[in-house]
């Protein structure tokens, strides 16, 4: 019982120490962002980078999912007669809550692995260590760019996502099932409302950005210098994100939709 309770200890503290390791770490990286503003091409390489390589998959996905959308949201409401509100259904279902959390998860998987893999490589090269030896913060010129890059790009591969998955359900619904398109586009724009639903997904696609950017980025820094060590940290960064995405959204639509 006595080395059952040392091992739930040392856990705990554990758990408290790392936890509190991250949210240093986070803070400063926060407190590095800011100096960015002089050096704006840092940022823009990182957004092309990141978002760039990420938009090709982001849009077929979005693509793919509002034709699934389509299919599933005609015969649901095919059974009350209200087909005409397929162009609402499929438009509040991607923006409040399947445009962000899907292209988070893509993001994490994509972007974020290869953020990770990126920062655990230069690490394992002893890059990071040349920069503080030449007196160059490794936070402030490595790792707050692609941070405020995640950030910046994780929003608008929400908007591509919606844009297309909102397109896809269009094509099912309206050309390969028949809906009529006044009443597609007119239910969805008499009932999507710009604050409470366009805005709480942009505010949960920020949310994810700061999250799934930082795990990649926490993660590649702290990895162990080896090839097993990466190896462990890109697969840390998809569970930990994936898990933290959900949670989050989570928290967020209780306190959004209470």
């Amino acid at each position: 019982m006595l080395t059952f309770l040392a091992k739930v200890g040392a856990t705990t503290r554990q758990t408290v120490a790392d936890l509190g390791y991250a949210s240093r770490s986070f803070v400063a990286i926060l407190g590095s962002s800011f100096g960015l503003w002089r050096r704006p091409r840092l940022i823009t390489d990182q957004v092309h980078f990141i978002g760039n390589y990420s938009l090709v998959i982001i849009a077929i996905s979005g693509l793919f999912v509002g034709f699934v959308l389509g299919y599933q949201g005609y015969y649901t409401l095919n059974r009350y007669g209200s087909e005409e509100a397929l162009g609402l259904l499929v438009a509040l279902a991607l923006v409040r809550e399947l445009g962000p959390v899907v292209t988070a998860l893509l993001f994490a998987g994509r972007a974020g692995t290869s953020l990770t893999a990126e920062i655990g490589l230069m690490k394992a090269g002893e890059q990071l260590a040349a920069m503080e030896m030449m007196a160059v913060n490794p936070l402030q010129r490595v790792i707050a760019p692609r941070f405020v890059a995640g950030l910046i790009c994780l929003p608008i591969l929400t908007l591509i996502f919606n844009a297309m998955g909102v397109i896809g359900g269009y094509i099912v619904g309206v050309n390969l099932i028949g809906v009529d398109e006044g009443a597609f586009w007119s239910q969805m724009q008499s009932g999507v409302d710009v604050w409470q639903d366009i805005g709480n997904g942009v505010i949960k696609s920020v949310v994810f950005g700061f999250a799934v950017t930082f795990v990649a980025l926490f993660q590649g820094y702290e990895t162990q210098p080896t090839p097993e060590g990466v190896a462990r940290a890109t697969t840390r960064t998809v569970v930990i994100s994936s898990l933290l995405v959900l949670w989050l959204d989570f928290l967020l639509t209780a306190a959004m939709f209470q």
